[in-house]
C-alpha cells in the first residue's frame, strides 16, 4: 500500500498495487484542512498517519501538523477501487493536532522507527519538538524540545530518526548543515558544516550500519557519512544534473540506494563498498556444493564495485519522492510534481546476483 499526497489538491490517495496482476487500485481521502506538504505513516499502526499542511490564519499562510486515522476498510489493503475513484472519496478522522503556535511552521513529522507509535518528533522552523501521543493518539503532549541557535533565520528543512542506538538519535538538516541530536538530552552530538554546497534536501540512515547516514541536496550530490568522523564523506554520488530531493536506503539490502531529482530522473545505485555486505551476500558453507563454494571464495577475495544499476526516465517533471516498499524489498515507487506515480522493480538479474 502506498500513501501519497496530491500537490495543490486537498486529497490523500491510497494506492494498492496488485503485484501478481500489475494492477493499481486507488482510493481518495479528503484532507480538508489544507494543502499537504509532508506525509508520514506510523510504523506501528498502518491506519494512522501524520501530515504537515498549509492553512491561512490571520491573513498569513502557516504550516501546521496533525495526526489522522484512515477509514478501517482501507487499512486491510484488500478493497476494490471503482473506475471513477472520485466517486469513492472518504474523510480522514482527525486524532489530534500538534500545536505549533509558539514554535513556527512545521517542516516534517518523524515517527519513532521501532516504537509503539506513541512518540513523534516534529521540526518547526528552528525547533525540535518531541511529542507523546496519549489517549489512543487523541492527545499530543509536548515532552521535550530544543532550539537551533545561531545567526540569521535558521530553519530546519528535513530530518530522520535513526533506527539504531535504541532510537535515541535523530539527524536534521538546515541550510547546508547536517546535525545529530540525542533525543534524551535534546543536545547536539555531531555537526557536519557545509555537508553540501547548497541546501540539504533529505537524509536517511542505513538500516543495517548504525553510524552511516546519507544526505542529498541542491548541489546535485548524494553523500554518505560515518557520523563518528564527519570531516569528509565516505562516498559521494554525482549522477544527477539538478537538485536531489530524496535519498532512500533499501530496508533489507542496504547497498541499494534510490534517489529522485528535479532532473526528472530516478537513479538506482549499488553502493556495495559501504554496505553491510561489501563482499556480497554470505551463505552458510554447509549449503554450498564444491563448485558453488569455489565460486563463493572467488567472490570474497575483493569487494564488489559500486555502480549505477539503472536510470529511470518515466517522469516528465521533478521527482519529489522515492520510497521502497516495506513489504517487498525489490519494489519501489516514485512521485513527481505533475502527480505521476511510477512503480518499478529492481532488475531481476541484480536481485539474483545479490541473493545467490
Amino acid at each position: 500500500m502506498i500513501i501519497s499526497p496530491k500537490p495543490g489538491v486537498l486529497q490523500i490517495h491510497i494506492i494498492d498495487f496488485d503485484d501478481e496482476n500489475n494492477i493499481i487500485n486507488k482510493n481518495v481521502l479528503l484532507h480538508q484542512v489544507g494543502e499537504i506538504w509532508h506525509i508520514s505513516a506510523s510504523p506501528a499502526d498502518k491506519g494512522v498517519l501524520a501530515t504537515c499542511y498549509n492553512k491561512t490564519s490571520d491573513s498569513k499562510v502557516v504550516t501546521c501538523a496533525a495526526v489522522w486515522r484512515m477509514p478501517k476498510e482501507l487499512e486491510s489493503g484488500s478493497h476494490e477501487s471503482p473506475d471513477d475513484s472520485s466517486s469513492n472519496t472518504q474523510t480522514l478522522e482527525l486524532l489530534c493536532h500538534l500545536d505549533n503556535t509558539a514554535h513556527g511552521n512545521m517542516a516534517c513529522v518523524m515517527w519513532e522507527p521501532m516504537g509503539d507509535g506513541k512518540k513523534i518528533i516534529s521540526l518547526a522552523d528552528n525547533n525540535i519538538l518531541l511529542w507523546d501521543l496519549q489517549e489512543s493518539s487523541a492527545k499530543a503532549v509536548l515532552s521535550s524540545s530544543a532550539a537551533l541557535e545561531g545567526k540569521g533565520q535558521l530553519r530546519f528543512t528535513s530530518g530522520r530518526w535513526s533506527p539504531h542506538h535504541n532510537c535515541t538519535q535523530i539527524a536534521t538538516a538546515n541550510d547546508t548543515t547536517v546535525r545529530g541530536w540525542d533525543t534524551r538530552s535534546m543536545r547536539q552530538i555531531y555537526s557536519i558544516e557545509n555537508a553540501h554546497g547548497q541546501l540539504v534536501r533529505d537524509l536517511d540512515f542505513n538500516p543495517n550500519k548504525q553510524y552511516y547516514l546519507a544526505s542529498c541536496g541542491d548541489d546535485c550530490k548524494v553523500k554518505f557519512w560515518d557520523t563518528r568522523n564527519v570531516t569528509e564523506p565516505v562516498k559521494t554520488l554525482e549522477e544527477h544534473s539538478h537538485w536531489v530531493w530524496n535519498v532512500r536506503y533499501n530496508h533489507s539490502h542496504d547497498q541499494l540506494i534510490l534517489t529522485g531529482s528535479s532532473d526528472s530522473r530516478v537513479i538506482l545505485s549499488n553502493m556495495v563498498s559501504i554496505s553491510s555486505e561489501p563482499f556480497g551476500h554470505m551463505v552458510d558453507d554447509d549449503e554450498l556444493s564444491d563448485q558453488e563454494e569455489q565460486h563463493q571464495e572467488e567472490k570474497i577475495k575483493e569487494p564488489l564495485q559500486d555502480s549505477v544499476i539503472a536510470t529511470y526516465e518515466e517522469h516528465e517533471d521533478s521527482v519529489y519522492a522515492v520510497e521502497w516498499s516495506s513489504a517487498d524489498p525489490w519494489l519501489f515507487a516514485s512521485l513527481s510534481y505533475d502527480g505521476r506515480l511510477v512503480i518499478n522493480r529492481v532488475p531481476r538479474a541484480l536481485k539474483y546476483h545479490i541473493l545467490l
